[in-house]
């Protein structure tokens, strides 16, 4: 083969492997790209699943709303809400975690002496929404052993941590005849506000059946000394605005305990 036509040879392959790798790079993303899966609203959710998971209840002929405190019992903090509302004569829900729970069963007992609903809100505290079925199921399961036997009845009521559920999970909470409950008021008061903060978060957005959401339990180093110091007022507040401050089973007219099916 002469020079000449060996060079024409390899300009030709050349040509061919270039015009082949720009065909490939005109290829639609979407062919080799998963699309990744959409995020339910808990709006959506609610509606999928009425009754069994909730934000608020109906507006229409009531005044009632329920002040709701996750991540107890906590030495800390939990007497001092408990002592607010002992002495404004409020009841409230409290959901409960297993593994605080098993730290401070007095505390536990206390809430339910007073009064107050119990729910539950897990054992360890995880992310419901990246864990499977089984360990949810786990989840909900250990913490409810530990407060039957604290005191002495199984919780219809479940809050997932950080309000993070899944349809598949929430189909079987359902069955299991779980009512699971978020939230439509934020206090944000996780955040170590001030209680003039906490207060404007919950009286700026409280409606008639809002389900308010407020903590009685902190992580280490955690102060939630601004829900202690916002609740009288925002207690007062609620009742000067014709609002009347009741457990969650009482806003929503279900049983406490859950029936096992």
């Amino acid at each position: 083969m002469t020079k000449s036509r060996f060079r024409r040879v390899v300009m030709v392959l050349l040509s061919a492997i270039t015009l082949l790798s720009m065909w490939g790079s005109c290829l639609p993303v979407r062919a080799v790209i998963a699309k990744p899966s959409k995020k339910i609203s808990w709006t959506e959710l609610e509606r999928r699943f009425e009754g069994a998971f909730v934000l608020s209840a109906s507006s229409q002929g009531t005044r009632k709303v329920a002040l709701t405190f996750d991540d107890v019992p906590d030495p800390r903090f939990t007497p001092q809400v408990l002592n607010v509302l002992k002495k404004k004569g409020v009841a409230a829900t409290f959901f409960v975690v297993g593994t605080r729970s098993m730290k401070h069963p007095d505390l536990v007992r206390r809430i339910k002496k007073e009064g107050h609903n119990l729910g539950n809100h897990s054992y360890s505290h995880p992310d419901f929404s990246k864990m499977s079925l089984s360990q949810v199921q786990d989840q909900i399961g250990r913490a409810e052993k530990i407060i039957e036997g604290i005191v002495g009845f199984k919780p219809r009521l479940v809050r997932p941590p950080y309000g993070e559920i899944m349809p598949k999970q929430l189909e079987w909470a359902k069955k299991q005849g779980y009512t699971v409950v978020n939230w439509n008021v934020d206090s944000s008061d996780w955040r170590q506000l001030s209680a003039d903060q906490v207060f404007r978060n919950v009286t700026r957005s409280v409606r008639p059946g809002s389900v308010v959401l407020m903590h009685a339990g902190g992580g280490v180093g955690q102060s939630l000394s601004g829900t202690v110091k916002a609740l009288p007022r925002i207690i007062d507040w609620l009742r000067a605005h014709d609002y009347e401050p009741v457990t969650l089973t009482e806003l929503l007219d279900i049983p406490e305990k859950r029936k096992v099916r």
